[in-house]
């Protein structure tokens, strides 16, 4: 009986095994993955980073969150901001020559000819034949250039996968970061890093200093930070007088939404507000590509009087950031007092958990298409207005998965580090001598509003709306952007890179937040991180000419000197 009863056990044992093993498989298990860079981000600062690590002969993995790369770049800013074009080099340089060549190519021109476009770029021809660049671009056309920058150099990409944020999610060692965890529990293992996010996620979870909002003005000496109330330098502010409240002039009717009831705070002074936030739209004017907006989830008219009130002043500049990009399309920025820009919706994006950050994300997206679904339908728009509003819809060739809608919210700024140098605004201005340049910047200082309020008019007793924290300050010259402000502390972090949330004051920040800028810096880090691993060295001793010969070699522009000419 003993040995039948073993026998018996042993055979279900056997039967078993196969189901044990299926339900085994069914499972996730994490994974350890490592390489000599891990770059977290899926930008185009982490792309070229990517790029230059494997061009040194080291490894790297793009550790990514997006499921597309390039951020903005592919993500409906196709009006590049370029500043002074001399000082973009490297491989930021190649992106724009590739697609230079994509534009060459008669089949890339599907809903209009060539020699119909306008050619119009910032300050620049958008096709440059002398420089064989090309400024201005389809966001399909940018997407296919970083999948080219992939595939060519056999980069290796983990996309969907989400740092986890908790206090176990990075491991350090001796100050450094050893590995950190995703969402998924694959766990990341490197002797340098890289932080390519909008947001500097993994600096912040490494325990590096940063800011968020804009510092006072006597923080370091500057002019153009903190609150600007009755500082107008573009035109996206309330030329003419508009109330605020529900029924005009009348303040116990409530304000009308979109309107913050809070004081805008004493000029020069910090506070923890941002730039706006919205989605660089990319719309399509052919009857055979585009689709026309409809009424979104939740949408409420009254919710844009504030813009119908702009049009009854008289207001008529509706187009005026409707810029061309080739195929009859458009990269639709912000224009105006009330606009796609939403003002005052995005305060807690920086520090916000991934769930809170998605519900934002949404509500910009909601805002912005009930915005566009007012100005085709609703009768309080000026007749010339909608008529040529009707002529616009979202691309059918465009965003395919999301229904021509952007996937990448423009994070115009979140974290910013404070790092080995902090760029201020005499640096971006091009006042100073910055020290050991890695890259540069020459657009203009620009902030967008950072919030909407009542005020009243000089001598007059009526409330009015207006607008604050827009600024555009053009620098004397292009200027160099020093190796201190991508390096964190060595105390605080002896392994990291920091492209694009650098080291730099809010209005400083809005000249060096340009995407060929991410781009140029991304490439400069990984060419440090490499470096420093051959030399068995932090970043931030890392011997600053062995960086300056390579980089010169990859043809990035390193001071404006030099620049000239080239």
């Amino acid at each position: 009986m003993k040995k039948t009863s073993l026998l018996i056990w042993l055979l279900g044992a056997i039967l078993f095994l196969p189901s044990f093993k299926t339900n085994r498989t069914l499972v996730p298990h994490a994974l350890v993955r490592k390489a000599d860079v891990i770059i977290y981000g899926g930008t185009s600062s982490a792309v070229t980073a990517a790029v230059q690590v494997v061009k040194m002969g080291k490894t790297a993995i793009i550790v990514s969150p997006d499921k597309h790369l390039g951020g903005l770049s592919s993500g409906g800013l196709g009006f590049t901001d370029t500043g002074n074009k001399q000082v973009i080099g490297g491989l930021s340089r190649e992106f724009y020559h590739r697609l230079y060549q994509h534009y060459q190519e008669n089949e890339s021109w599907q809903w209009q000819k060539k020699e119909e476009y306008g050619n119009k770029g910032q300050g620049t021809p958008a096709l440059d034949g002398a420089n064989r660049t090309m400024w201005i671009f389809e966001p399909h056309a940018a997407e296919q250039v970083f999948e080219d920058f992939v595939k060519e150099n056999k980069l290796v990409v983990y996309r969907n996968e989400w740092l986890d944020r908790s206090a176990k999610g990075v491991v350090k060692k001796s100050g450094k970061i050893t590995s950190f965890r995703t969402l998924s529990g694959n766990v990341y293992e490197g002797k340098m890093f890289i932080d390519a996010t909008y947001e500097g996620d993994l600096m912040a979870a490494a325990g590096v200093s940063y800011h968020v909002g804009r510092e006072a003005n006597s923080v370091y000496g500057e002019k153009w930070n903190g609150v600007q109330v009755g500082v107008f330098q573009h035109g996206h502010y309330f030329k003419k007088p508009v109330s605020p409240y529900k029924v005009e002039n009348d303040p116990k009717s409530g304000l009308l939404p979109e309107i913050s009831s809070e004081t805008p705070g004493e000029n020069g002074s910090g506070d923890n507000k941002l730039q706006a936030y919205c989605f660089r739209m990319c719309l399509s004017n052919h009857p055979d590509n585009r689709v026309f907006f409809t009424k979104p989830e939740g949408y409420n008219p009254d919710r844009y009087e504030l813009v119908a009130r702009v049009f009854a002043t008289g207001w008529r500049e509706t187009f005026d950031k409707y810029d061309p990009i080739p195929n009859r399309k458009t990269d639709t920025n912000n224009h105006g007092p009330f606009s796609t820009d939403y003002i005052g919706k995005n305060y807690d994006y920086p520090e916000a958990s991934y769930e809170r950050r998605k519900a934002i994300i949404k509500d910009h997206e909601l805002y912005q298409k009930g915005l566009m679904y007012f100005l085709q339908n609703d009768p309080r728009v000026p007749a010339d207005v909608q008529d040529k509003m009707k002529q616009w819809g979202l691309p059918k060739d465009e965003f395919k998965d999301n229904g021509g809608w952007p996937h990448q919210l423009y994070i115009r700024e979140a974290r910013r580090m404070k790092g080995v140098f902090v760029m201020t605004e005499a640096d971006a201005l091009g006042k100073t001598n910055v020290p050991q340049p890695v890259g540069m910047g020459s657009y203009s200082l620009d902030s967008h509003n950072a919030q909407r309020f009542v005020t009243k008019a000089e001598g007059r007793p009526e409330a009015y709306v207006q607008n604050e924290g827009d600024i555009g300050v053009h620098p004397d010259k292009p200027y160099s952007i020093a190796y201190g402000a991508i390096l964190p502390k060595e105390t605080e972090c002896a392994n990291l890179l920091v492209p694009v949330c650098v080291s730099s004051s809010h209005i400083a920040y809005g000249s060096i937040r340009m995407e060929p800028v991410f781009m140029i810096l991304g490439q400069s880090a990984a060419a440090a991180a490499v470096l420093s691993i051959e030399n068995n060295v932090s970043p931030q001793k890392l011997p600053y000419e062995k960086l300056r010969q390579v980089l010169e070699k990859e043809n990035q522009r390193l001071d404006w000197e030099t620049s000239q000419g080239k």
